[in-house]
């Protein structure tokens, strides 16, 4: 019986290193890391007329957990967040390093970093680590929003250390789901209150019986402010229908 191609690379020690190509043109230690992140939690961030938001599915199970110290939305600067889906672990460097990268720009230069500033040098770290052995890729997808000249802004960054530009967008489990949501109910003309509401009538179709309002956090920044605010629990009761 033929081995199946996966088993075929394995077996050959293809999956060994993230700098070895599978004759097929794969990095699969890319690809394994691509796989954690879509067993992660999933944050939806939408760039609307007024601001950015995130809401995020902090999937907390246990009830001796204490809800705050799971929060999945980071505060990078003043004016960005970000949200990240894969190994809290390696989450938590990269978002340390893009706080330092912000806090640094603001030091040298007086003035506050862009947003794709802070994304395109998370997205370097993370294609660095795909090429040099001794080292694996970071097994987290990362969703940064904030406001440039007073534009709300929102990218996403992959494990390849690859980033692109959205209006709306979603990471972690079932990300393909959200987005097809995303792309039937987002308008240009969405206010942050429209976005909370249309995330968690999401997440709530997606989850059915398993949506509690106790897993959901959300953060935004708006246009005009500086300023990061944070929803949980009882607060957000008012968005559900």
């Amino acid at each position: 019986m033929d081995m199946p191609i996966e088993m075929q690379h394995q077996a050959m020690g293809y999956d060994r290193t993230a700098t070895m190509f599978s004759p097929d043109g794969h990095l699969l230690q890319v690809e394994y890391a691509e796989k954690t992140v879509r067993l992660g939690s999933n944050s939806i961030g939408i760039a609307c007329k007024d601001g950015v938001v995130f809401v995020a599915d902090k999937r907390i199970k246990d009830r001796l957990f204490s809800s705050e110290s799971m929060s999945k939305i980071h505060e990078v600067d003043e004016h960005i967040i970000a949200a990240t889906a894969g190994i809290l672990s390696d989450a938590r460097i990269l978002m340390e390093r893009a706080q330092l990268i912000s806090q640094q720009h603001k030091v040298t230069y007086d003035t506050e970093i862009e947003v794709e500033s802070v994304v395109r040098e998370l997205a370097n770290i993370k294609q660095y680590f795909t090429q040099f052995g001794g080292v694996r890729p970071f097994g987290v997808s990362i969703m940064v929003g904030g406001i440039t000249n007073k534009i709300p802004k929102l990218y996403v960054s992959d494990v390849t250390g690859n980033y692109f530009s959205f209006k709306a967008s979603a990471i972690g489990e079932n990300d393909e789901k959200i987005k097809e949501a995303l792309r039937k109910d987002y308008h240009e003309d969405m206010t942050i209150d429209d976005a909370v509401k249309m995330s968690l009538k999401i997440f709530k179709e997606l989850l059915g019986k398993n949506f509690d309002i106790s897993r959901f956090e959300v953060g935004y920044i708006k246009n005009d402010e500086k300023k990061i605010t944070k929803i949980y629990e009882d607060s957000l009761k008012k968005y559900i229908k």
